[in-house]
């Protein structure tokens, strides 16, 4: 089916990434680079990183408590995260994620992103253009969405059934808030975002802001300038994500990136929480913070900066 995307959610800091994907909606990887359900790495390609991994196994532009949550035991393992994205389009991006400067599709870019969080995941690539309805595995589903829909979603089959099942909270859905430096709700240069607006105020859907880097109580971050924003809606507040994108180490920037490290956190929960529904998933996850924001409020940064130690806290859900 022929569809026509908004501009992709996800960018490298020198490139806008554009799809030719053709008429009706908005913005899979073709092989697996990390989260297969193991500890997988991608192949380096021989150049140097400028973000060399950590001691404990973490890279420069994941929060430290991705290092504390895989010390404890808990890295996706027994999750299924689906990447829905372009993985079979001829533009792509240089970035370097940790194991060097490497060209990627924008679709393996996020994947890869995901999978490093949580490398015990079981990634599955989803390619928007199929048009198939979503097929979730056992077990806890997240699926991450990067793009929006610039026509009615009942126009589509495999944007429906995402909304159809978000609606009964049957997966944990994780999606870029936008590139427009405008609500999530409104019009960007004239187009509106109909996938969006359809999962506002839907049970297991998250929107995820972009801040300009991790924040911490004594160096606070702000939204990036490019993140679409939260905005007044308290229905989108209260499902609304930020999360640091550290460009200036990976040479990648966008909200789609910040989606793909909420997919990874929201499947290292499920490895802790076993029996959690992906509605109790999502609600732990918007236990964020607030203290390491600058000038936090409700309407910019919705329920303030993921915080996976956070949601990890509880010895159990409900």
């Amino acid at each position: 089916m022929q569809i026509k995307r908004l501009l992709p959610v996800a960018y490298l800091a020198s490139l806008v990434l554009w799809t030719s994907a053709p008429p009706g909606f908005a913005d899979d990887l073709q092989s697996r680079l990390a989260g297969d359900g193991g500890a997988a790495r991608p192949a380096m390609d021989g150049s140097s990183s400028r973000c060399p991994q950590n001691a404990d196994g973490t890279f420069c532009w994941m929060s430290p408590d991705v290092g504390a949550a895989w010390a404890s035991g808990y890295n996706g393992s027994g999750v299924s995260v689906t990447i829905i994205d372009d993985f079979t389009g001829n533009m792509g991006q240089v970035g370097d994620l940790g194991h060097g400067s490497q060209w990627r599709r924008h679709g393996q870019w996020v994947a890869q992103a995901a999978g490093m969080v949580a490398p015990g995941a079981n990634i599955t690539e989803l390619d928007y253009s199929e048009q198939v309805p979503l097929t979730l595995k056992q077990g806890l589903n997240v699926i991450n969405l990067r793009y929006g829909l610039e026509e009615p979603v009942s126009g589509y089959r495999l944007e429906q059934s995402i909304v159809d099942a978000a609606r009964a909270g049957a997966a944990v859905f994780t999606k870029a808030a936008g590139n427009g430096s405008v609500a999530v709700d409104t019009l960007a240069d004239g187009d509106i975002d109909f996938l969006a607006l359809d999962l506002i105020g839907k049970q297991s859907a998250i929107f995820v802001g972009a801040l300009e880097r991790n924040g911490t109580p004594e160096n606070k971050a702000k939204l990036a300038s490019y993140s679409n924003y939260a905005g007044s809606d308290s229905e989108v507040q209260n499902h609304f994500l930020t999360v640091g994108v550290e460009s200036d180490k990976t040479g990648l920037t966008g909200t789609s990136v910040a989606a793909s490290v909420v997919a990874g956190y929201a499947a290292i929960l499920g490895s802790k929480f076993t029996s959690a529904t992906p509605t109790q998933i999502t609600n732990q996850l918007d236990t964020a913070r607030t203290d390491t924001l600058v000038n936090y409020d409700a309407a910019t940064y919705g329920r303030g900066e993921a915080s996976l130690s956070r949601a990890l806290a509880p010895v159990s859900i409900r």
